[in-house]
């Protein structure tokens, strides 16, 4: 057993960076199988369902208030509310993630990955059954902060658990499928919403089911996420090195205690966090310190406003809205266009997930952005011509539907699976947990904006709103081509080496190694 207090000496020494790249595909098993016949690869693939359902449940939220707005029930019983109003209550969730966000990174630090996720999904829970039992909008209102709350601290730990866990080659697919499942979330919440909705004119369990039934994923996060392993960097970064090797041998290496992918996993995750500490500075200071540092701290707000200002939140809280500028007004039409949205987007997303280590990060986000910006131009002009005509001619209302599927399967390309993929990438990991901290303020910021802004400028101004996301995207593709470097191919400690060279391992103590 090794001491808590030393350093594991065997494990920490010299490793050739400049030939890493090499050195992980030297060590990997050697194996004709296919993962799914491998029993350990198995369980732990099928183990990240579990913070997989983080993200379902936060596509099932939008998608919910999607259908509730489409409900005669709800828009009865809370007064049918507009602008600000509506708005507040899009922005709930909002208003409890940013209670979270000092808690969030701080019980990622100091629990590991696995109690943020039960204790932000049991949160989850009760935040569904209040909001099921309100009886007025203020209740309604709370409820949503205490699920926003919860959900940030489940949402933060989920996805760096998956990234920290993964196998070094199926890492990629299975980070991108996290945000994937997001659309699981949203079709289920858009035909739950769909069903209710014919319960009766006045019957408001038609909107207190979809909103009892958001519980359901968190309290299957509660009841299992502690029988998936510790994150081995998190352990490592604790000092428990015995119990970090032991997740890499029964999980990446099938019970061999000597194999020599644990050997390299364990000796780039130990230099790499023993050098981070060694140099680190103060707190969030550090993204300051250096400008790899800078860099990162560029992508990983850079990153989220992208994938939440480029036009998607319209789609995703107010498609009732733009539904309702081009003339299609039926409860039953929006509620089946806003269902089908969902299951096309869940299948493209997952297939397109396959492509991110073919294709690689960076050009994914070009591919992404450039087709938005392509289709949201051909969108605008069609509303624009539609309203001129008075919504009289059908086909272009069919156009607009045609061009915001369109424009779904660009955005899930590069915004849905990669940004969380890229993100965990870029950062060390004594930086991981600051850093999907600040992600995920920047990605709050601008659901405010959107929260707020986007409700009364399509009331305001209806289709003309759409050309300030035109701009906005033209913005992105410029940040993409000349900010984004590409990681396809590199273990998470490797991705380092892009943003600081070699310092990123830094250099052997003077004294030899039993001095680390």
């Amino acid at each position: 057993m090794v001491d808590k207090d030393e350093k594991p000496m065997a494990e920490i020494q010299h490793i050739d960076h400049s030939q890493s790249e090499w050195n992980l595909q030297g060590v990997l098993p050697n194996t004709s199988k296919p993962w799914y016949k491998e029993r350990h690869f198995l369980l732990l693939n099928l183990g990240m369902i579990i913070p997989y359902l983080s993200s379902t449940t936060n596509g099932y939220d939008g998608s919910m208030l999607n259908g509730l707005q489409s409900m005669s029930q709800w828009q009865g019983f809370f007064g049918s509310p507009t602008g600000t109003r509506l708005g507040s209550l899009s922005n709930g969730v909002i208003f409890g993630q940013i209670l979270a966000f000092p808690i969030a990174p701080w019980l990622c630090d100091h629990t590991g990955r696995r109690f943020p996720i039960f204790i932000g999904s049991l949160l989850l829970v009760i935040g569904a059954v209040l909001q099921c039992a309100a009886q007025d909008y203020a209740m309604f209102l709370v409820s949503r902060m205490i699920i926003g709350f919860g959900g940030l601290i489940a949402v933060e730990a989920s996805p760096m658990l998956v990234s920290e866990l993964a196998f070094p080659t199926h890492r990629s697919v299975l980070v991108g499928y996290y945000n994937n499942l997001w659309y699981l979330g949203a079709m289920l919440a858009a035909w739950v919403t769909y069903g209710t909705y014919f319960m009766g004119p006045n019957a408001s369990w038609a909107w207190r089911i979809p909103s009892l039934l958001q519980g359901f994923f968190p309290l299957v996060q509660v009841l299992f996420v502690y029988l998936l392993p510790e994150s081995p960097r998190y352990l490592v970064q604790k000092d428990r090195y015995e119990d970090a090797r032991k997740v890499l041998v029964k999980y990446h290496a099938g019970g061999d205690e000597d194999s020599p992918l644990v050997d390299f996993e364990m000796k780039e995750i130990i230099l790499q966090i023993q050098t981070a500490k060694m140099a680190s500075k103060s707190g969030y200071r550090e993204f300051l310190s250096t400008r790899g540092n800078l860099h990162r701290l560029f992508i990983i707000i850079a990153v989220p406003c992208m994938m939440q200002l480029s036009g998607n939140g319209l789609i995703a809280y107010y498609l009732h809205l733009i539904l309702n500028s081009i003339g299609l007004t039926s409860d039953p039409q929006q509620l089946r266009i806003n269902g089908g949205l969902t299951v096309f987007n869940l299948g493209v997303s997952i297939a397109l997930a396959s492509l991110m280590e073919m294709a690689g990060r960076r050009r994914l986000f070009l591919f992404s952005t450039v087709g938005m910006l392509t289709c949201y131009v051909i969108w605008t002009i069609l509303s624009a011509i539609n309203q001129e005509r008075g919504f009289k001619d059908s086909s272009l209302g069919t156009g607009v539907i045609v061009m915001i599927f369109l424009y779904q399967f660009f955005y899930n390309a590069g915004l849905n699976g990669p940004p969380w993929v890229y993100v965990t990438e870029v950062l060390p990991t004594h930086l991981r947990a600051k850093g999907t901290n600040i992600m995920q303020i920047a990605s709050t910021c601008v659901l405010v904006f959107n929260g707020y802004a986007n409700p009364v400028a399509m009331d305001a101004i209806s289709w003309r709103y759409y050309i300030v996301y035109c701009c906005v995207i033209a913005v992105e593709i410029a940040l993409v081509y000349f900010g984004f470097p590409e990681t396809k191919g590199h273990s998470l400690e490797e991705v380092a080496l892009i943003f600081d060279g070699e310092e990123a391992f830094g250099t052997e103590p003077k004294g030899g190694p039993e001095d680390v």
